[in-house]
């Protein structure tokens, strides 16, 4: 277990810190090359199935839809967004090293929360996606047309880019004076506003004024979207044209369940030190489960990318 004492500044009779110690996971020495094990499989298949997501909806002409656009940037920011955090959880499990120096750890916990938030204004845009592709399919070709679709991812980075960086900013100017232990397996926001021995409230109320705007902006857009879909696909006059309406929506539904189920419990509270312990066991569901689980549910429920796969798989066998 690594130490408390970390690198620190001597400065007016304060001590700085210029370095944290990530607590992680409380398991026995002997558990640790098992847990490297796991999380690298689970790692390494999380991003080659997004990879493969990312390569199939590229090169498949059969996929060159708004829909599948969206799904291939969606899977690049996941592919990002669990290699900000899990090749760190691999060297703590694999060499003890749980060390992380303050300007390593800022940048850790502006790309966390810049993906995640990206990843979110994502799902809104999907949400919208199928809600004109069902709802209004006459106007749909003209309103997603390759310059709206580009608008939009641009727009989610930019949005994220913006509201993240103010927050990270105001984090970086905080004074780190006291115990340099982070109670949780990468640097997270709330844990790091929990180590500030200066005044913290300005910080929580801006970061729980952005867990809100980007969670709920994309909750309602989600809400109104499937709302609508369903009045829609309930007039639909037979029981196959529901099913096959329905079958295009439902593994969005299953990822956005995922997703605002943990984030909601971590990131929705006025005091973002509240409940750290707990917020550990959250996060992994959404650092190391949930985008291992959205190239199954993408592939394995979605007929096309399903045909598409398996007619790569033909032309590979053919070649050989």
């Amino acid at each position: 277990m690594a130490k408390e004492s970390g690198a620190r500044m001597e400065t007016r009779n304060e001590t700085m810190v210029l370095e944290f110690v990530l607590e992680g996971f409380h398991v026995a020495q002997h558990l640790g090359k098992l847990l490297f094990l796991v999380h690298l499989l689970v790692y390494l298949a999380s991003v080659m199935g997004n990879t493969l997501i990312i390569v199939i909806t590229w090169t498949d002409p059969r996929l060159q839809t708004p829909m599948y656009f969206f799904l291939r940037s969606f899977s690049f920011c996941e592919c990002c967004f669990i290699s900000t955090v899990i090749p760190k959880l691999l060297s703590i499990f694999l060499f003890g090293d749980r060390a992380i120096h303050f300007t390593p750890c800022i940048i850790q916990a502006f790309f966390f929360l810049f993906l995640g938030s990206t990843i979110f204004f994502h799902m809104a845009v999907m949400s919208l996606d199928r809600y004109l592709a069902i709802c209004r399919p006459l106007h749909y070709p003209t309103i997603m047309n390759p310059r709206v679709c580009l608008l939009l991812v641009f727009f989610s980075y930019v949005l994220s880019f913006v509201l993240i960086t103010g927050v990270i900013l105001k984090l970086s100017w905080l004074p780190f004076c006291g115990s340099n232990v982070i109670l949780h397996f990468f640097c997270d926001l709330g844990s790091l506003i929990h180590l500030s021995c200066s005044d913290t409230k300005s910080l929580d109320r801006m970061a729980f004024g952005v867990a809100l705007l980007v969670l709920f902006t994309s909750v309602i857009t989600a809400v109104f979207a499937y709302s609508n879909i369903l009045i829609s696909i309930m007039r639909l006059p037979s029981a196959k044209e529901r099913q096959k309406a329905f079958s295009t929506c439902s593994s969005h539904l299953i990822v956005l369940s995922l997703m605002y189920g943990s984030c909601v419990f971590i990131y929705v509270k006025p005091k973002q030190t509240n409940k750290l312990e707990s917020n550990r066991e959250a996060a992994l569901v959404n650092t190391v489960v949930t985008p291992l689980l959205n190239p199954v549910i993408y592939t394995l429920r979605n007929k096309q990318v399903h045909l598409a796969l398996r007619d790569a798989l033909s032309r590979v066998n053919f070649k050989k």
